[in-house]
């Protein structure tokens, strides 16, 4: 295992049935003044808002509503939330909703006492913290981003057409997050799929990089497993709790930053999705779905050993016979059918994407280096017509 790290999570978890019953005890420990965060409405249909806002009164909390957070939250919004922060003396932003709701709220988090423009340095200039940041709580609802146990944050600018994430450090983690596998019971087909490619994309973006014997290899091959055998279970019987209760698990695993350690990470599937967001305001899992076939077919043969473990440990393949390059082609022909199996994406015309926009979408895509292969501008253009 290669190179040294350091490793802590502050993020407190409360998780199962009924752990809402935990917050008024953290909310014990803020101000006053709550901003609360939600999404266009679903949790005020499914009930999830009336739970929230009775024990926020019961602890007697004054709040301050943000609604209407988008699935691909803008500048203009983050824009929005900090004046209501500033205005209101905000103790704590508590987030009710999915990882974009939790995206925005960390955002709105650091940018609200920023001096300056929050959009130029912390997502264009990608500079640390040095301000005051306000707390924040996430009651999940939808599983996918792991945002309730990291410190992420992703904004989209619809006018320069760029959607930009920024990994801030733990200071910036949720507080606490609180986690009712029942609370995802009622989202869209559509969006619980997206999410559970989502947890795959960030898992194999963490999985395909270095060549040394990893623990955190692992770990991350155990989580597919998991995630693979759940995910269909729960394709078929959307409430079927032990099925939902461990996918969202796998979630929070996939991306809290255990499992990236001691390695490099690729994450180019994720530049190339979040470019095409940008231009379509795609559901994020199934831009990552709709590119990932064409892009991990590219690099396969830089990385063919780990394609060959991934076939062979993830997926079942029989090595017996069959040459290195044929086990591990056979691994991502079983990745792709269980991907449509699911009902994702698959190519990203069916997201609204048209051959005009390749260019910008391949300008606006960010290379990074951690992965088997770095791409050029060419070859990200190459992918994209891939995958058309």
């Amino acid at each position: 295992m290669l190179g040294n790290f350091c490793y802590a999570n502050p993020t407190r978890l409360y998780f199962g049935e009924g752990s809402l019953k935990y917050l008024p005890e953290e909310l014990a420990q803020y101000g006053e003044n709550v901003l609360l965060v939600y999404g266009g409405g679903s949790i005020k249909k499914n009930g999830i808002y009336d739970q929230v806002l009775a024990a926020l009164k019961a602890s007697g909390k004054r709040v301050v509503e943000d609604a209407g957070v988008m699935p691909n939250p803008t500048v203009q919004k983050l824009y929005e939330g900090c004046e209501k922060v500033r205005q209101n003396h905000i103790d704590l932003i508590l987030a009710v909703g999915g990882g974009s709701v939790c995206d925005y709220a960390k955002a709105v988090s650091v940018s609200a006492y920023c001096s300056e423009d929050p959009w130029e340095k912390y997502y264009l200039r990608m500079e640390d913290v040095d301000n005051e940041i306000v707390p924040v709580g996430c009651v999940l609802t939808m599983v996918g981003t792991g945002s309730e146990m990291n410190g992420g944050a992703v904004i989209t600018n619809p006018d320069s057409k760029l959607k930009i994430g920024h990994v801030f450090g733990d200071d910036v983690f949720p507080k606490f997050s609180i986690l009712d596998p029942v609370f995802t019971y009622t989202l869209p087909r559509h969006q619980m799929v997206a999410g559970f490619f989502d947890i795959m994309s960030h898992i194999l973006e963490q999985y395909f990089s270095g060549t040394d014997d990893n623990t955190s290899d692992y770990i991350a091959e155990g989580l597919l497993r998991s995630l693979i055998h759940s995910s269909r279970i729960a394709a078929e019987d959307p409430q079927n709790y032990e099925a939902r209760s461990n996918i969202m698990w796998i979630a929070t695993w996939a991306l809290n930053t255990l499992i990236a350690k001691g390695k490099s990470t690729d994450w180019m599937v994720h530049m190339i999705g979040q470019s095409i967001g940008a231009y379509t305001d795609a559901t994020h899992g199934m831009t990552l779905s709709a590119v990932s076939m064409a892009y991990y077919r590219h690099i396969l043969p830089y990385g063919l050993p780990k394609f060959y473990r991934y076939a062979v440990q993830v997926w079942g393949v029989d090595p017996q016979a069959k040459s290195e390059e044929q086990v591990a082609a056979e691994g991502l022909e079983r990745m792709e059918a269980y991907m449509r199996q699911l009902g994702l994406v698959m190519d990203i015309t069916a997201l609204g994407v048209t051959e005009e926009m390749l260019d910008g979408i391949a300008d606006g895509t960010f290379i990074m280096d951690g992965g088997y292969k770095v791409l050029d501008r060419d070859e990200v253009v190459a992918i994209l017509k891939e995958s058309m």
